[in-house]
């Protein structure tokens, strides 16, 4: 089937080229997509029509050609518009300014990342002692010629002389290990393969603990089932085939698994876990040889993490009895939960933690913005340390024998900034600044508060150029993500400077699902409270336009990931909201997503349609897939993914895409980019960062009518 769409292109001023005022107005004719009518499944009796499950073959032919026929019909739609090199060019000058990390101490060096403006990656240095002469430690750039292959971890021994790292290829999760003498240099071993999602944590200078699972025996590795983690060790100078197995396998089963070597190299610590939420605990002390994996904590049902340890003395992070978090502090002889002590109690912030120099760095989350307070090493509170203002902190943490720490503090106009922090004085001094060109004092961001459809009331931070008139005619991009207990408090971006600067507004809004408000919070978007999530966020749509920030014509949403699906699940339900939805990497499949990689580990969060009747009816009632209705006037959408993405696979995006180019009506273009030799976002260069966005936005402000941007009479 082949689909058509005209588009009416306004007459534009200053910049816009005959040819590219002809080329606007062409038609978009969309690749034929073929449907396949056999493909049905039968869940509980009902039949559901599958037609575009060939899409699913990410090694096919057919779905090669499919995603290059796309990809030439979204570029060369995106090559119409008339501002879209300016954007480019504005960005890659926003993007030129050298980038640093905090820096942090190991063995004889101190070490920092440093990125000169535009390289794809950036490059870790080193000086002997502060002050030193700095050299290049190692530079990612060096790893491929087009900088699509990234690093992806750096562990150190504890003494500093041994290294490994991990290296993505293509932005893929499979990762390789390099290990290396950090003083020299020098590659010590031959390069292990197949790791996925694993630290690496070493065990003294003998080797270290990684975990992985078996690749997938049939089909491609990028989508294939990956369902028991394994947690090795290995030792120094072994070939990777003899590596210990030390938890999982077909005895201990577990989908994910990690472990790690407290700081004074006492205890094994081994986290279990078969979702996204909620772990088993167990702990194996290194000192006394042969001993047990202990089991701490036997159910699935919390969150528990082990921070840190004195001696005989374990601090763990845990919401059992605390949905907020608390910190507890226990020993093997007195191990089960009902036997730990409070250490630092549950408050009604939400609590993430840190140790450094002895001390405990209390993280709160109030409200979706940072709280710090400092606790001495016996739980008692010595102060609060002041910030900037209403923003995110992080970085607050190091070695026990530290006796300063480097933070970074960021909001939504407040670009990174470095701060070095004295332990003992509790004195902040600004380390390092952001060199990106941007005035925070001619913008301005707001937290509100907004009603959702059952009387929940949500926060949102809305940021926006000083001086903008609220009647409704500013373009508004709206995001959010909603699940996962994961938070979204404010950062700094460089790519939304070129929608504030042209009196743009972009709102986040702090959804159910998330972790702003502990588990109650997440646990109220998850499952058969899925409909929530995109309750709210429909509401702080509203909010927007009743306010008269923007108008429908004039909004636009976007996520990414679980993100995706939100934009994806919100288009569906209410195609009238918005002119432009813009879902990256999303899951829109909701009846197969667990079919791939770790998908079914995010159970917690969405159940399953083999769960039960009610579950499978409850998913594809939102199913971004299944509940396009044809005949509809969607909003103009540009699907993002990736060929690499094997977290959330591209064939979410291929089939929502393929569906929505079939029954969407009326003059909206509906595309899908597919980036190459890329995956689900990490490690992803910096020349193709400012090529997507470039392009997200071009289509964002052509889509909400934004017709003369960056011409002449605006310049300066």
């Amino acid at each position: 089937m082949r689909y058509k769409v005209i588009l009416f292109a306004a007459l534009i001023g200053g910049c816009t080229s005959p040819q590219k005022e002809e080329a606007a107005s062409m038609a978009l004719d969309y690749p034929e997509t073929r449907k396949d009518t056999t493909v049905i499944d039968d869940y509980f009796g009902t039949e559901v029509a599958d037609p575009y499950r060939w899409l699913e073959d990410d090694t096919s032919e057919e779905t090669a050609n499919w995603v290059k026929a796309q990809n030439k019909v979204t570029f060369d739609y995106l090559g119409t518009i008339p501002y879209r090199d300016a954007i480019k060019e504005r960005l890659t000058a926003l993007w030129n300014y050298e980038k640093f990390s905090a820096p942090f101490k190991r063995g004889d060096y101190t070490y920092f990342y440093k990125n000169d403006g535009l390289q794809n990656q950036y490059v870790i240095y080193r000086e002997k002692n502060e002050g030193g002469e700095v050299e290049v430690f190692l530079d990612p750039n060096q790893f491929s010629k087009d900088g699509t292959t990234s690093l992806a971890g750096l562990s150190f021994t504890e003494d500093g002389t041994l290294a490994a790292y991990q290296i993505s290829e293509g932005g893929s999760d499979w990762r390789k290990v390099i290990v290396i003498d950090a003083v020299s240099q020098e590659i010590l071993e031959d390069t292990l393969i197949d790791v996925k999602f694993s630290g690496l944590s070493w065990r003294g200078n003998e080797g270290f603990y990684y975990s992985s699972y078996d690749k997938p025996k049939e089909g491609s590795e990028l989508s294939g089932l990956t369902q028991f983690h394994k947690l090795f060790f290995h030792e120094l100078g072994q070939k990777q085939s003899n590596d210990e197995l030390i938890f999982g396998g077909e005895e201990n089963p577990k989908r994910y698994i990690g472990g790690s070597v407290t700081e004074d190299d006492n205890y094994l610590v081994i986290s279990a876990a078969n979702s996204t939420s909620g772990n088993q605990l167990y702990i194996k002390d290194l000192r006394k040889k042969g001993s047990p994996i202990q089991q701490i904590v036997e159910s699935f049902e919390k969150n528990h993490d082990v921070i840190h340890s004195v001696g005989d003395v374990i601090y763990i992070k845990t919401d059992l009895n605390a949905p907020n978090g608390k910190v507890v502090k226990m020993t093997l002889a007195k191990s089960a939960p009902d036997q730990w002590v409070d250490f630092i109690p549950e408050t009604e912030n939400v609590l993430r933690i840190g140790t450094a120099g002895g001390k405990f760095f209390a993280n709160y989350l109030k409200d979706a913005t940072s709280m710090i307070v400092q606790f001495d090493a016996e739980g008692k509170q010595e102060r609060e340390i002041e910030l900037p203002g209403l923003g995110s902190a992080s970085g607050f943490g190091g070695r026990n024998d530290d006796v300063e720490l480097y933070y970074s503090f960021t909001s939504y106009v407040y670009p990174p900034t470095i701060f070095k922090y004295t332990i003992e004085s509790g004195a902040s001094e600004l380390y390092k600044e952001s060199g990106v060109d941007f005035d925070p004092e001619a913008f301005e961001s707001k937290q509100v508060f907004y009603t959702s459809k059952d009387g929940t009331k949500v926060p949102m931070i809305i940021t926006y150029k000083k001086g903008i008139k609220l009647d409704g005619t500013n373009p508004t991009l709206l995001y959010g993500y909603g699940g996962f207990n994961i938070s979204l408090s404010p950062s700094f971006s460089t790519s939304n400077i070129v929608l504030m600067e042209n009196g743009g507004v972009f709102a986040v809004a702090n959804l159910r699902g998330g972790g702003e408000y502990g588990e109650e919070w997440h646990s109220a978007g998850t499952k058969m409270q899925k409909q929530n999530v995109f309750d709210d966020f429909i509401a702080a749509a509203e909010y927007l336009i009743a306010e008269k920030y923007t108008t429908s014509t004039k909004l636009g949403i976007a996520g990414g990931s679980n993100g995706g699906l939100l934009v994806g699940a919100t288009m569906c339900q209410r195609p009238e909201l918005m002119s432009v939805a813009l879902p990256a990497v999303g899951v829109m499949d909701m009846l197969r997503y667990h079919e791939f990689t770790a998908g079914a580990g995010w159970a917690y969060d969405y159940g399953t349609a083999d769960d039960s009747r009610e579950m499978f009816e409850y998913l594809r009632n939102y199913s971004p897939v299944h509940s396009l209705k044809a005949g509809t006037h969607y909003p103009a959408t540009m699907v993002t993914t990736a060929d690499h993405d094997d977290r959330v696979v591209p064939a979410h995006s291929f089939k929502f895409a393929a569906t929505l180019q079939e029954k969407h009506t009326g003059e909206n273009p509906v595309l899908i980019r597919v980036d190459v030799k890329a995956g689900h976002g990490a490690g992803k260069p910096t020349s193709m960062i400012i090529d997507e966005q470039a392009d997200k936005w071009s289509f964002f402000f052509w889509n909400t009518g934004e017709k003369d941007l960056y011409n002449e009479h605006k310049e300066g």
